[in-house]
């Protein structure tokens, strides 16, 4: 056993201050600041050692411009990435080469995607679809159905009925009912987490686990490796281990080899036996319940799911779970984790499908998701989301929606987490404004929840934020919702958070600092590799 600190509520592997080191340096950002060097060198080389040459140097740059050009024009990527990669290579065409070169082989990832698409064909019809239930939601909504006739195109994303789902509107509450259903675990609790940190919140939950390890139910632990920048040390996977929890790191940074801003595990899932599953906004750390404050109060957003969606869940973690594992311990797994009964059978309202974005496939799942909502929506489609950083398709189809005369609101943090996305997000709000869509600033603090709730009758919570890292490339997750009980309490929460907000005019946002406008501005060119 480690040598484990008992605190007021939970367990703490680390010492007081022991935080991770800091990778940073070894990651994109050390490429970045490498690649820059070396076109420094390259410039200072040219102009002291082959001044004779200049005119052929020059000409050669010139050239290469020309090319990129051509070749990103008629390369398929959005219209914002490409502008952004025309811009840093006609002024750095030395490191934006480099710079493209590295970021699109994906150094250290190939074999990820290799695995990611084997996967997908492993488990793409392992949950067989209940015909009768495609047949009630056929009578209910024709426009439901096509989604999710959609969804199944991107992996394995059933659509079930009799799944019961009750709604957390801070991570406090989540907290309270998490404990309770993890002291009730028999066979097998997964947890898939970006955040981990330790404190209160992860120290409660990690003494149940190591009680539950102990007791002989299966306990697994997977967290993204971006934690191993600043919050866990590299052998933290070691110490959880010794407490006979499995633990693994999904995507370790690897010095000069990761792009650790992509393919990061941005999913929250939570499963236990089968048939309870978690999914939302709060990571495992303590600003999420409000017990340590960063920016103000955090609010935040989570739900439980009950019954035979969990099964979708599960099936989540497994795929991610066994990236390293051979295909026939992958399909072991699937077989007898997956036939665990979700008993009690539930008599629930409405249809719920989990799904799952994978940033290595072509279908941007968690943005076609919003879209849907928005295209469909007759009323109001109200949103709760931490970042603004919008391609063109999704700035359109929020405006297109409000001019339709849609309520379309938003809520957007009051105090910002990041300033540079924070200042991004204001970018949008002009144009957002004149086609007639609502922005709110959460006054006392952060907005990290993600929450579509529209015309009473459907929604999502998830991972998923309006920007494009989880559009473009981070692995996430969320569960939509037609006619279940749960979405009243998601317009309920919204009106309530509504009341706590400032409203945002063109008389505010003329008003805003002159230095985070300039800031956004600048930011915007470069804003699909943030």
């Amino acid at each position: 056993m480690p040598q484990v600190k008992a605190q007021e509520k939970g367990l703490n592997l680390l010492k007081k201050g022991q935080k991770g080191f800091i990778h940073a340096v070894f990651s994109r950002f050390g490429l970045i600041v490498v690649m820059l060097l070396i076109q420094t060198a390259l410039l200072l080389g040219v102009f002291i050692w082959l001044q004779n040459y200049l005119p052929h140097y020059f000409g050669g740059v010139s050239v290469l411009r020309i090319v990129m050009m051509i070749y990103l024009l008629n390369k398929e990527m959005s219209g914002a990435a490409r502008t952004t990669w025309l811009i840093i290579i006609m002024i750095l065409p030395v490191f934006g080469l480099l710079l493209y070169i590295f970021t699109q082989s994906n150094l250290g990832h190939r074999l990820l995607k290799k695995t990611a698409e084997e996967i997908t064909k492993e488990t793409r019809e392992i949950i067989s679809q209940d015909e009768k239930v495609i047949n009630r939601l056929k009578n209910e909504s024709k426009g439901v159905l096509s989604l999710s006739r959609y969804m199944m195109r991107s992996g394995c994303h059933p659509v079930y009925a009799n799944s019961q789902i009750t709604y957390f509107p801070l991570g406090e509450d989540k907290l309270k009912e998490l404990l309770i259903q993890l002291k009730q675990a028999k066979s097998f609790i997964f947890l898939e987490y970006f955040i981990v940190a330790e404190g209160e919140m992860w120290g409660q939950v990690l003494e149940i686990l190591a009680e539950k390890a102990k007791a002989g139910v299966d306990v697994r632990f997977m967290y993204d490796g971006t934690c191993e920048l600043a919050l866990l040390p590299v052998d933290y996977p070691k110490r959880i281990e010794k407490l006979g929890i499995k633990c693994k790191v999904f995507a370790p940074i690897k010095p000069f080899v990761s792009t650790h801003y992509n393919y990061r595990d941005h999913r929250k899932i939570l499963v236990i036996d089968g048939h309870t599953a978690f999914t939302g906004g709060i990571n495992l750390a303590d600003e999420y319940i409000n017990r340590k404050s960063r920016f103000g109060h955090w609010k935040d957003t989570s739900v439980m799911i009950k019954g035979d969606a969990v099964k979708s869940f599960t099936l989540m973690f497994l795929e991610l779970w066994g990236m390293e594992r051979k295909p026939e311990i992958r399909k072991e797994e699937y077989g007898r984790f997956l036939s665990y009964d979700a008993k009690p059978q539930y008599e629930a309202r409405g249809f719920a499908i989990p799904y799952g974005d994978n940033p290595l496939d072509k279908d941007l799942l968690g943005e076609r998701v919003y879209m849907d909502i928005l295209n469909r929506a007759e009323s109001y489609v109200h949103i709760m989301t931490p970042y603004l950083i919008l391609d063109e398709e999704m700035e359109n189809t929020l405006k297109y929606t409000a001019e339709r005369g849609v309520d379309v609101t938003l809520i957007l943090p009051g105090i910002p987490d990041k300033y540079v996305a924070y200042a991004l997000a204001k970018t949008h709000y002009v144009s957002l404004l004149k086609s007639g869509v609502r922005i709110y600033e959460y006054t006392p603090g952060f907005v990290h929840a993600k929450v579509f709730v529209s015309d009473d009758k459907e929604g999502t919570v998830g991972t998923v934020n309006l920007d494009y890292r989880s559009f473009y490339h981070h692995f996430e997750c969320g569960v939509y919702m037609y006619g279940t009980d749960c979405l009243a309490d998601m317009e309920r929460d919204f009106e309530e958070t509504l009341k706590k907000c400032r409203r945002v005019t063109f008389e505010t946002y003329k008003n805003e600092k002159l230095f985070m406008k300039i800031v956004g501005k600048a930011a915007k060119t470069i804003a699909p590799l943030m």
